[in-house]
C-alpha cells in the first residue's frame, strides 16, 4: 500500500532543478488579483454574481476589459500600476456578452440575444473604452461565441456557434440552424457591417456536418482564420479575405493511458480509454503554420490535454497524459470530474516575450495554468500558474511582461469566494507555485494529493514531515512523506491507511502525529450521521490500523460534527499524552470556548482544558492544529472566511505547564494563550485571494515552522495549496 516517488526524475519534470542555467531563465509570478465585484456600481447589491469570462487588453496594455455574462455587461479594469488593479467601471448590454476583441480604443464583444435554442440571435456590441458608451451595430444573425481581431485591427471574426440544446436527445447532434463564422471588416474603429462576409462551414465535418457549431476563432498574420468546431471534432481555415474554407480536417483522437476514469473519492489514474475525440475548445496560431488547440471536449470526447498541430492538419506535439499529471502533482487534479472530462483544457493563449515564443494552456476544472516555451518542434514544459477559480480567457500583454487571467465562477451563493481577474509578471527570480509537488511512483503514474489536513514533524530527521488528507478522499486515506528541504516541498512517499490490508473506511483524518517509532496517532474527526466515528488510531509504519479508540460517552454526549482538528503527543513512556483540538464548539461548551482533549493510551483516562477563541466576526472561528514543541502547545486557529472577508488565521501558543487536564464533565480550566504570528500576510505574499483553510503546523526538530492549507480537493476551491517554510519562531 506504500507507493514510491521516483523524485529526482519528477522534479526535473517540473523544472525545479539546482542547475545555474535553468534557475537564469525568467519566470511568471501572480503580482496582484482583481475581485471582480468590485466593479458593481455602488447602488447595487454587491451580493449580485458577476463573472470574468473573456478578457482583452488595450493596445499600450493599460486597460482590461472582460465579458460579465450573469451582468449582461462588460467590465474595466486600469492596469496602469499591475501590482494596484483599480475597477474602471462596466457598461451594461442589451443581452449576454459572449466574448470581446480591443482595437483602437474599441471593445468590440459579441452579444447573445437568443431566445431559445431554434431560434438563436445575436449582434455586435462597440464600446468605446474611454467614454464607456456602447452601440449596438452588426446584427449577427446568430448566436455568436468568440470573437477575434487580426493583428492589424482592419477585419473581426465571429463564430455563431448557434449551439446545441444539451437536454434534446442527450445533447446528439444535429440540432439545426448550423452555424457559421462571420467576417467584418473594421474601418476607422467602427465595423462595416454592410460588408459582412458569412463563411460556410456545413458539409465538412464527418460528425453532424450539416450541424456545424463553431466555437472559437483566431487571426495568424497572414489573414487566415482557424476555427474550432467543437462538437464536430473538426478544424477549418477561411481566408479572411473572401470567406472560402482553404483547408479542414478533423481534429482526430488519441487513446488515453494513466488516467482517472472514476469519481470514486481517490486518486488512481490507472484507466484507459480507447480513440478518445479531441473535441477541441479554444485555438491560437503559434504562427503562421502552427496553432494550439485546448482539447477539452464536449459530449463524447476529450483527450484532457492541448495539441499543436500543422496547418496541414498532422500533428506536430502531443503531449499524451503529461499535462493532467503535472496538474495532479501539484494538487489540482479535480477528482470528482474523473468521468467526464478530467482537468478539462480549456483557454489557450500564445505570445513571444522578447525573443522567446510562449504557449499557455488553462484547465478550466483543474483551476491552473500551464505554461510551455516554444521551440518550434517539442514544447519546453515551463511551469505552472495558480489561476483562482474556473480559469476562463486568457491574455498576453508581452510589451509589459504580463500575462493575465480571467476566472469565470462566483461562489456568492456558497459564500465563497467570488470571480477573478488574475496578473502575471514574467521577471527574473523563482518560482513562487507550486509549493508543494508529487512525483511519479514506480509504475509512471502520478502521486495525487489534496485535501491536506494535518501536519507532523518527523521526531528524528529535519525538513521530514507527514501530511493527511481527509475524507474528501475517503476510498485513499493517505500519509504522506514531505521532504521540506527541497523547494518546492516534494512528497517522496504515499502510505495509504489500511485495516486488514484494505484502504480504511470511515476515516476523517484532520491530525497527525509520529510515534517516535515508527508509526503515527491519527485523530479522526467524526460524522455521526454519516457513520464516521469520533476516534484515535494508531497505525504503524506501514499504514495498518493496529488500534482504535473511540471517544469516551462524556464526550460522545455532546458531540457535533466539528471534531478532532489535530493531534499532538507530550512526554514519552507511561507519561506520554496525547492532546486533540476540538475544532468548535460542543453542546456542554460556553460560547467562545473550546476542548483540548487528553488521552493517556497506558492509562486510558480521558481529560480535557479550555481554550477561549477570539471573537468571532463574519462565520465561525475555530481551531485547526495543535502542535506540542519545547517550552509550549502550538494552536492554529481561523475562521470560515475567504478572499476579502478572511479576518482571522493565527498561530497561538500556550504555556506546557498549563495543559493540566481536568476530568471531563467537570469544571475544566481555561489556558492562556499569546499570539504567535498572522498567516493572512504569509497568504496574501502569492499574489492571490486569501484561502479559508489553513489545516496544518508544525516544527521539526531544529525548531523550523511549516504551516500547510487545505485545498478542498479542489472541489469549488482554486486548488491552490499553500506549504509554508516559517522558518525559526
Amino acid at each position: 500500500m506504500m507507493r514510491r516517488v521516483t523524485g529526482g526524475v519528477a522534479l526535473w519534470i517540473l523544472g525545479v532543478t539546482a542547475a545555474s542555467d535553468i534557475l537564469a531563465d525568467p519566470v511568471f509570478n501572480r503580482i496582484a488579483s482583481f475581485p471582480v465585484p468590485l466593479n458593481l456600481p455602488a447602488d447595487m447589491d454587491q451580493a449580485t454574481e458577476t463573472s470574468a469570462e473573456i478578457i482583452a487588453a488595450t493596445e499600450d496594455g493599460m486597460t482590461l476589459v472582460y465579458t460579465d455574462s450573469p451582468l449582461e455587461a462588460v467590465g474595466m479594469i486600469d492596469i496602469s500600476d499591475p501590482r494596484a488593479p483599480a475597477a474602471a467601471g462596466i457598461v451594461r448590454l442589451n443581452g449576454e456578452p459572449t466574448s470581446v476583441a480591443v482595437t483602437d480604443g474599441k471593445a468590440f464583444v459579441g452579444v447573445n440575444t437568443s431566445e431559445s435554442y431554434t431560434e438563436p440571435s445575436g449582434h455586435l456590441t462597440v464600446v468605446d473604452i474611454a467614454t464607456k458608451s456602447a452601440a449596438q451595430t452588426c446584427d449577427l444573425g446568430g448566436q455568436p461565441d468568440s470573437v477575434a481581431m487580426n493583428h492589424d485591427g482592419s477585419m473581426l471574426a465571429v463564430a455563431i456557434e448557434n449551439e446545441r440544446n444539451e437536454d434534446l436527445n442527450d445533447g446528439v447532434i444535429p440540432q439545426l440552424p448550423a452555424g457559421y463564422v462571420t467576417i467584418i471588416p473594421i474601418n476607422a474603429g467602427a465595423p462595416d457591417c454592410a460588408a459582412m462576409i458569412v463563411a460556410d462551414v456545413t458539409g465538412l465535418a464527418d460528425v453532424a456536418g450539416n450541424d456545424p457549431e463553431p466555437e472559437f476563432v483566431d487571426f495568424n498574420r497572414a489573414g487566415e482564420i482557424v476555427v474550432t468546431l467543437q462538437e464536430n471534432n473538426h478544424i477549418a481555415i477561411i481566408d479572411s479575405a473572401t470567406g472560402v474554407v482553404t483547408a479542414h480536417f478533423s481534429a482526430g483522437s488519441v487513446d488515453l493511458t494513466n488516467v482517472d476514469l472514476d469519481e470514486e473519492r481517490a486518486l488512481t489514474f490507472d484507466g484507459s480509454q480507447r480513440d478518445r475525440a479531441r473535441e477541441p475548445d479554444a485555438v491560437k496560431w503559434i504562427d503562421d503554420n502552427r496553432f494550439v488547440t485546448a482539447d477539452e471536449g464536449d459530449y463524447q470526447g476529450g483527450s484532457r490535454t492541448f495539441t499543436i498541430f500543422n496547418r496541414d492538419g498532422s500533428i506536430s506535439f502531443d503531449p499524451g497524459p503529461s499535462f493532467e499529471h503535472l496538474i495532479a502533482r501539484a494538487g489540482h487534479y479535480p477528482e470528482r470530474r474523473s468521468d467526464n472530462k478530467g482537468v478539462e483544457p480549456e483557454g489557450v493563449e500564445t505570445a513571444t516575450y522578447g525573443e522567446q515564443g510562449y504557449i499557455f494552456v488553462s484547465s478550466e476544472r483543474g483551476s491552473i495554468i500551464g505554461v510551455y516555451k516554444d521551440t518550434g518542434a517539442s514544447p519546453d514544459f515551463v511551469q505552472l500558474l495558480p489561476s483562482g477559480i474556473g480559469p476562463e480567457g486568457l491574455v498576453a500583454i508581452p510589451k509589459r511582461n504580463l500575462f493575465v487571467v480571467a476566472n469565470e465562477v462566483d461562489l456568492i451563493d456558497d459564500g465563497g469566494v467570488r470571480a477573478h481577474v488574475m496578473l502575471f509578471e514574467l521577471a527574473e527570480g523563482d518560482a513562487a507555485y507550486p509549493t508543494l509537488i508529487s512525483g511519479i511512483d514506480d509504475v509512471g503514474r502520478p502521486v495525487g494529493w489534496g485535501a491536506l489536513s494535518g501536519l507532523a514533524a518527523d521526531p528524528e530527521v529535519a525538513g521530514k514531515l507527514y501530511a493527511v488528507n481527509d475524507s474528501f478522499y475517503g476510498l485513499q486515506p493517505t500519509i504522506f512523506t514531505i521532504d521540506a528541504t527541497q523547494t518546492p516541498a516534494a512528497i517522496v512517499d504515499a502510505t495509504v491507511v489500511t485495516r486488514a490490508g484494505y484502504p480504511a473506511q470511515k476515516l476523517d483524518m484532520e491530525g497527525v502525529v509520529a510515534d517516535g517509532e515508527g508509526g503515527f496517532w491519527i485523530a479522526s474527526e467524526g460524522r455521526t450521521d454519516r457513520t464516521i466515528p469520533h476516534a484515535l488510531y494508531h497505525v504503524n509504519a506501514d499504514g495498518e490500523i493496529d488500534e482504535e479508540i473511540g471517544f469516551p460517552d462524556e464526550l460522545l454526549s455532546v458531540e457535533k460534527r466539528f471534531g478532532s482538528e489535530g493531534i499532538t503527543k507530550i512526554g514519552e513512556g507511561e507519561d506520554m499524552t496525547l492532546w486533540i483540538a476540538i475544532q468548535r464548539e460542543w453542546r456542554d461548551d460556553e460560547d467562545g470556548f473550546v476542548k483540548l482533549v487528553s488521552y493517556n493510551p497506558v492509562s486510558a483516562r480521558w481529560g480535557a482544558v479550555r481554550y477561549p477563541l477570539q471573537p468571532k466576526g463574519a462565520g465561525w472561528v475555530g481551531l485547526s492544529e495543535i502542535t506540542a514543541h519545547g517550552d509550549y502547545v502550538y494552536i492554529v486557529e481561523r475562521d470560515n472566511q475567504i478572499g476579502q472577508a478572511a479576518a482571522l488565521k493565527k498561530l497561538y501558543r500556550v504555556p506546557l505547564g498549563e495543559m493540566q487536564p481536568s476530568e471531563l464533565g467537570g469544571d475544566l480550566p481555561v489556558v492562556t494563550k499569546e499570539e504567535v504570528r498572522d498567516f493572512i500576510p504569509d497568504l496574501k505574499a502569492f499574489g492571490g485571494y486569501v484561502v479559508d483553510k489553513v489545516e496544518g503546523f508544525a516544527i521539526d526538530v531544529a525548531s523550523e515552522a511549516f504551516a500547510v492549507t487545505d485545498n478542498d480537493g479542489v472541489d469549488d476551491s482554486s486548488g491552490e495549496t499553500f506549504f509554508l517554510k516559517l522558518g525559526p519562531l
